[in-house]
């Protein structure tokens, strides 16, 4: 076991999450990035970002030397067997996915692989619209390294399934393991290491091509997605029946075995680095290949405008809201992160902002990356009770478990005008609109009773 040293390029919550996961295991790893700061922290078993049981895990391989960071590639490439590029492929304006982390990636990839003899393979994990291995990075790692795919070095497609907030856990359990090969050597060789790192408790595994391999994760995260808006717009028709609540609703639709109850849950919508990007990169890479995808437009269309559903909420039990203070609860796109890209908090708080509201927040993990990205336009508070003392109303936007803890005479006891908004349905809708202003979404008739 552990008999091949890898590498990892990139070190974001997917490269890192897997390398250390690998070193836990007794591969000797080798993780690369361009950033000297963030190299520094993870050589010293601090990861530069919040993730649930990473700290712990990092701090461990480090201290026992299976897990090192380098600033560049050559020597993380020369000094190990496989390498997985795991870098960050964010969208362009238009919506397209920007592969020149990529490219560049591949480039350095194939020049030190030009300095080496022995045979190497190259794995890509992250997200890529289907042809881009083949065309892009099989291209660039026989242009710069003078070698042959296939010979001199082997190719996969492995696309990543980590959920933000379980990234550590979903590492070591998860549903399948996808492999996308350029031959069958390269297909057998990365089996083989999955093999030998899960052993008796292996996924099941999907061998297939590249380009499918590529398409499988754009697949799997539109169709979760299409769920999260169905059931979003689900909630809003039930906003407009007098008794209607999408809890229900969703608990009945979801033990229908065909369907399931996961990501039947009503909110405010999906954000975060994945699924609005992937979306959107696969609506811009069909219409390129001349296809209308109508359905997942729709998708994208109903997430855009389901935060605004709070505010809307806001002001059927405020009224206006200029002038009142509005305390938000949650600012990360989910629990159990620091991740507020794309996050329904961040599009909530800039409607509250137009409509002339003035806004505190709170977030347990997310406040450093909410500041960044908000500066000094809202207020921030430092608990919970900081955020709703004294304020007019109060949206619960990231269903933390530490906001799930409170009751309803919290809210009353500390807000000058007891009333909230329940984005993520934490709440019970007949105890809280018994003692306070309440809404919810999904809850009819308009969301309160």
């Amino acid at each position: 076991m552990a008999t091949y040293r890898i590498s990892i390029v990139g070190t974001g919550y997917v490269g890192l999450c897997t390398a250390a996961g690998f070193a836990s295991k007794g591969y000797g790893v080798i993780a690369s990035t361009r950033d000297s700061e963030k190299a520094g922290l993870i050589n010293r078993g601090i990861p530069p970002f919040y993730e649930p049981g990473l700290e712990e895990l990092l701090k461990k391989v480090v201290d026992k030397g299976n897990l090192r960071c380098v600033v560049g590639r050559e020597e993380a490439i020369l000094d190990t067997d496989i390498t997985f590029i795991a870098v960050a492929t964010p969208s362009n304006p238009d919506g397209s996915i920007n592969l020149q982390h990529i490219a560049g990636s591949a480039q350095e990839i194939g020049e030190a692989l030009s300095k080496k003899d022995a045979y190497h393979l190259t794995v890509m994990k992250s997200t890529v619209v289907p042809g881009t291995t083949q065309n892009l990075v099989k291209s660039a790692l026989e242009r710069f390294s003078n070698k042959k795919c296939g010979v001199d070095f082997g190719l996969c497609m492995n696309p990543e399934f980590l959920r933000e907030g379980s990234a550590v856990h979903d590492t070591f359990h998860p549903d399948r393991i996808v492999i996308g090969e350029y031959d069958k050597k390269s297909g057998d060789l990365l089996e083989t290491l999955y093999k030998d790192f899960y052993g008796k408790g292996v996924p099941p595994m999907v061998r297939t091509n590249l380009p499918t391999a590529e398409l499988i994760k754009y697949a799997s995260n539109s169709l979760l997605a299409t769920k999260i808006s169905f059931v979003n717009q689900i909630a809003n028709l039930c906003q407009k029946i007098p008794g209607a609540d999408v809890v229900k609703v969703a608990e009945a639709v979801g033990l229908d075995h065909r369907i399931g109850p996961h990501f039947l849950r009503a909110g405010l919508g999906y954000g975060g680095s994945c699924f609005p990007k992937d979306v959107k990169a696969l609506i811009s890479y069909s219409e390129g290949l001349g296809y209308s995808p109508v359905l997942l437009r729709a998708v994208e269309a109903v997430n855009e405008a389901q935060p605004l559903q709070a505010l809307s909420l806001a002001k059927r039990l405020m009224g206006e809201v200029r002038g009142k203070r509005i305390a938000v609860l949650g600012l990360a796109f989910k629990p159990n992160t620091d991740d507020i890209r794309e996050a329904v908090s961040i599009k909530l708080i800039e409607g509250l902002l137009k409509e002339g509201a003035r806004i505190i927040a709170y977030d347990p993990a997310a406040m450093v990356n909410a500041k960044r990205a908000l500066g000094d336009r809202i207020e921030y508070a430092s608990s919970v009770t900081e955020c709703i003392r004294g304020s007019d109303g109060c949206i619960l936007a990231t269903e933390w478990d530490e906001f799930k803890n409170l009751k309803a005479e919290d809210f009353i006891e500390n807000m000058a005008k007891p009333t909230v908004v329940d984005g993520r349905r934490i709440y019970d809708p007949e105890t809280f609109s018994k003692k306070m202003g309440f809404a919810a979404i999904g809850l009819g008739k308009e969301g309160y009773k």
